[in-house]
């Protein structure tokens, strides 16, 4: 039996998660075989995924969101590779008192923690990027390792997406020129572009405390930002503001595309790969995954999606379990998984739900036990 499960958010972790189920599991089938591989896509719990995975728990002091210092951590494994998450330096949970900046929050910090990676000695990095407080396109995290981003007078252009329409050049020359021998992976389960209809601020500014009238000034500044990257760098630019993983995390996705040459790839291919699935489940006969919320983001590269996918491939069966549940049977069959357990089923009450989902999902574990192991 394997575990492949991402965290139940403002619950629990994955981690969590995997202890739950499991001892759900043998309180029915006492002796039974149980492994874990907790999951992330790329969003917040990454760094928490390859921790469990046995990679090695390392610090920065770095810039929050609105400028404040935040301790933000990454992981790395002794053969060079890092898992870096933005959200640990530029996350929504990092904004003070939980107060939007929509405008000016900075990624600046994440660079930061970019830089702490590659002096642990990171030779490649996987760059996790989700759940994030801001929308200035990475500007902030390049402004870090070492670009310049100047208005019209010569002064460099203040923090934030919104201040970006005062761009007037960019020189990327100054980057850290370690980047340059660093494979760098963007691991998003977002494919939007940088602006437009679909961009990342008219989907995502939202989110992040962005009125109408907010979104229209940050989709245009992003625009311009990307004309003045075009005269920096030349048409990849232009090209890059397309691209699927322009759009994540407030466009963080362009900064790293265009500044950092990252590789884009969904976020839970790179995690699965990194973490070690494929051993684990070429040991498996049974497959359990799940997250706080099934619905139809988890069909568009979730964790549950990928594990299902991965572990169908192996003609393996999978259920779920979950917080809530918004798939029919139907679009939970196409996405691999015969069946799913949701706390609501046991815990109509949302705020209970979210309160004792550790005992209710050990419940709902044991009713999976009897299902499918006895």
């Amino acid at each position: 039996m394997l575990i492949a499960a991402d965290k139940f958010k403002g619950s629990l972790t994955a981690v969590e998660v995997a202890e739950h189920v499991m001892a759900g599991l043998r309180r029915v089938v006492p002796d039974l075989d149980v492994a874990a591989v907790p999951v992330a896509d790329g969003g917040d719990g990454t760094v928490a995924a390859a921790l469990a995975a046995g990679f090695t728990r390392h610090e920065a002091r770095v810039t929050g969101p609105t400028g404040e210092p935040v301790t933000a951590t990454f992981a790395l494994r002794a053969d060079g590779t890092a898992v870096v998450e933005m959200a640990e330096a530029s996350g929504l949970q990092n904004l003070p008192g939980g107060v939007f900046a929509p405008l000016t929050a900075t990624t600046y910090g994440t660079g930061e923690l970019l830089l702490a990676a590659l002096d642990a000695g990171a030779t490649s990095i996987v760059f996790g990027v989700g759940g994030s407080a801001t929308t200035d396109g990475g500007a902030g995290m390049l402004a870090a390792l070492g670009a310049r981003f100047l208005d019209a007078e010569g002064a460099p252009v203040a923090p934030g997406g919104g201040p970006l329409r005062e761009l007037a050049t960019a020189d990327l020359s100054g980057l850290d020129p370690r980047l340059a021998k660093t494979a760098i992976v963007l691991a998003s389960d977002v494919d939007n572009p940088l602006t437009g209809p679909k961009g990342a601020p008219a989907v995502y500014g939202p989110q992040k405390g962005a009125d109408e009238d907010d979104v229209a000034t940050l989709d245009a500044a992003l625009a311009h930002y990307a004309e003045v990257l075009e005269r920096a760098v030349g048409p990849k630019a232009a090209e890059h503001a397309l691209a699927p993983g322009a759009g994540a995390a407030g466009g963080i996705g362009y900064g790293a595309l265009v500044g950092l040459d990252a590789a884009f790839r969904p976020g839970i291919d790179v995690m699965l790969d990194v973490l070690g699935f494929a051993p684990a489940l070429a040991k498996a006969t049974f497959v359990i995954t799940g997250e706080g919320s099934l619905d139809e983001q988890t069909l568009h590269g979730k964790a549950p999606a990928g594990v299902a996918a991965a572990a169908r491939a192996a003609g393996l069966d999978v259920v779920a379990v979950c917080g809530r549940l918004q798939l029919t049977q139907e679009a939970l069959g196409a996405a691999g998984i015969q069946r799913a357990y949701a706390l609501t089923d046991l815990e109509s009450d949302p705020a209970r739900c979210m309160a004792e989902a550790g005992p209710l999902l050990e419940r709902a574990a044991e009713g999976l036990a009897r299902d499918f192991l006895v």
